[in-house]
């Protein structure tokens, strides 16, 4: 799904746009598959009982109360985050109700880190940290591809026409 072309400058263009990466919706799903099985059980086990339709309704109200809050809950927060890189700018984008955002423009961009573990490695993962030139460290976490993503916001910032680099004259130095 493209970003919102009218978000964007005249002649600026997406050039990646990410959601958080789906190892944060593990531990949602797997609360879903045991509410399900949990609640399939203790339904069959009700199921002789002469008040088992009011035990059906109760377990179906516990599940769904589980599922909205447990899952539902980080599988929209996964949906509605966007992590965006542009032409000009890094845009990060949250929230449903209460929308948060931060766009840290190319030309202030001092620094560009990765980090991933041992498990960020395996699913392909990681936390992205960008230095700005007046602000503290912004690290995004799970980041998908963290390293091609890291790649490609070097190359953009490097590569920028408009950037007044000159051999000998550092990007700090501004």
């Amino acid at each position: 799904m493209a970003y919102p072309d009218d978000l964007l400058g005249e002649d600026e263009h997406v050039v990646i746009h990410k959601h958080p990466h789906w190892k944060m919706l593990f531990w949602p799903i797997v609360v879903f598959l045991i509410t399900v099985a949990a609640g399939a059980y203790l339904a069959a086990l009700v199921s002789n009982q002469s008040w088992h339709l009011y035990a059906w309704i109760a377990i179906g109200a516990i599940a769904v109360i589980v599922i909205c809050w447990i899952v539902l809950g980080p599988l929209i927060r996964w949906r509605t985050t966007h992590f965006v890189l542009t032409t000009h700018r890094v845009m990060v984008r949250e929230g449903v109700l209460t929308r948060s955002g931060i766009d840290i423009p190319m030309s202030r961009i001092n620094s560009v880190q990765f980090r991933h573990g041992l498990l960020d490695r395996l699913v392909g993962a990681g936390t992205l940290i960008i230095e700005s030139a007046s602000d503290e460290p912004l690290e995004f976490d799970d980041i998908p591809n963290v390293e091609y993503v890291h790649s490609l916001l070097y190359r953009e910032i490097n590569d920028d026409p408009s950037d007044d680099f000159h051999p000998g004259h550092s990007r700090g130095e501004r």
